[in-house]
């Protein structure tokens, strides 16, 4: 397979998955608006001092005092609100995570509409804040410097922005509580994985002896994201292949050899300098099977008995199944990188179809003998997947089925029930 066309995957935003970020320009943008709008204020004031429209500008300043009580308060209340908003969101992310994986807490942290709520509540504040040192005690209008209009209209647009987010967060958090858009976002997120990652079957031609190593310095943690445009670049220049032994998810220590060298000496250590990305947790950036994995927590946690709810367990196996479907046609395995010539550069080991079909069902095959409902939807597509894959895909497929109905003739005795159980129902029972 060429590698040519494909796009190379950016490398991991090292502010995607923090929540200050966001807040912080904020701060930065709030600032600058009060300057400019401060700015425009002081024109305003001057303009009229100018024509001598003291019974306007006296107009203006009433009204303005009149505003300043309705801005004291925001920026009384604003804090508190903020306080009691998050305090329940927080109550929330976490019934969430104790009901189906802590897992999902990364959706929250990652959450748009979370961020922007965060941000515009702060800077309602702030910027009501800086309002209030606007303000003036001076009324005599052929005296005053600033009387801020636009600031105390802007604090009020700020207001109504915050009422209308407060709305879209509080739908945007209690579909966090429910167990279909959670599997959805998972399965959208690794098909988005999937739409941006290369796959590519076999080694690279022209591979040739390993001449050298290197090895990760730094903290131990997952290796959660390769920036490949930055190892192909330090390859070429020195004429020589990289091998990245770990996969994506690989839990990596310090001393563990992370690239292997082909062709040639070993690339000065300032051009891989941020070649690898170590975390203390995966991420889907580049990882094709971490949302297999996410789905395959919440089906584990759903069949358990302190849980015993098959029906998440079912969804689990429906958004499992689609993106299987999805790769069955698909090369995977080994992944190879190629410069601006076409020249691989650097060779990467992904999941190959066994792998991803086993962290799918293997886990929860384990789990379903005495859940009829979960036995019947993962025959069903077990089957679906049989009758799409090529025959050099199917042996996996066969085999979960055979071990599946193993499981359930050996843990019900009853005839009727054991029927029941193996008849494939896309439904669990529909």
């Amino acid at each position: 397979m060429s590698d040519r066309g494909y796009r190379r995957p950016r490398p991991l935003s090292p502010l995607r998955d923090t929540f200050w970020s966001a807040p912080t320009m904020g701060f930065v943008c709030v600032f600058v608006l009060w300057l400019a709008a401060s700015a425009v204020d002081e024109e305003i004031v001057a303009v009229l001092q100018r024509e001598e429209a003291y019974d306007e500008l006296g107009s203006l300043i009433a009204f303005v005092q009149d505003a300043k009580t309705i801005v004291t308060t925001i920026s009384s209340a604003m804090m508190t609100f903020i306080g009691v908003v998050f305090s329940i969101s927080l109550v929330a992310v976490q019934m969430a995570s104790g009901q189906l994986t802590p897992r999902v807490v990364r959706i929250f942290v990652r959450s748009r509409i979370s961020k922007l709520t965060l941000t515009v509540f702060l800077a309602t504040f702030l910027f009501s804040l800086l309002v209030l040192t606007s303000y003036e005690s001076e009324a005599d209008p052929r005296r005053v410097v600033s009387v801020p209009l636009l600031q105390s209209m802007l604090t009020l647009v700020l207001v109504g922005l915050s009422l209308l987010l407060f709305v879209v967060y509080v739908s945007a958090t209690l579909r966090l509580l429910q167990v279909g858009p959670v599997v959805d976002k998972i399965a959208r997120d690794s098909f988005r994985v999937l739409g941006r990652m290369p796959r590519g079957p076999g080694g690279p031609e022209g591979l040739g002896p390993e001449t050298g190593r290197v090895v990760h310095e730094g903290r131990a943690g997952v290796l959660r994201d390769v920036n490949t445009a930055r190892l192909v670049r330090a390859a070429r220049r020195q004429d020589v292949v990289l091998r990245l032994i770990p996969r994506i998810g690989d839990f990596v220590v310090p001393g563990t050899p992370v690239l292997a060298v082909h062709g040639g000496a070993v690339p000065p250590r300032s051009r891989l300098r941020y070649g690898v990305s170590v975390g203390v947790e995966r991420t889907l950036h580049q990882d094709l099977a971490f949302g297999l994995r996410q789905l395959s927590d919440i089906a584990l946690r759903a069949l358990s008995t302190s849980v015993n709810d098959p029906t998440t367990a079912v969804q689990c196996l429906d958004r499992s199944i689609q993106f299987l479907a999805a790769l069955v046609h698909l090369p995977l395995g080994t992944v190879h990188h190629r410069d601006r010539s076409g020249r691989v550069r650097l060779v990467q080991e992904g999941p190959g179809w066994e792998d991803l079909v086993d962290l799918a069902f293997e886990e929860i095959r384990w789990c379903v003998a005495g859940s009829p409902q979960v036995s019947r939807r993962l025959l069903a597509g077990l089957d679906d997947l049989l009758l799409l894959a090529p025959e050099e895909r199917k042996q996996p497929l066969v085999r979960h089925r055979a071990l599946l109905v193993q499981a359930v003739e050996r843990a019900v005795p009853v005839a009727a029930d054991r029927e029941f159980a193996l008849l494939p129902d896309r439904q669990g029972i529909g």
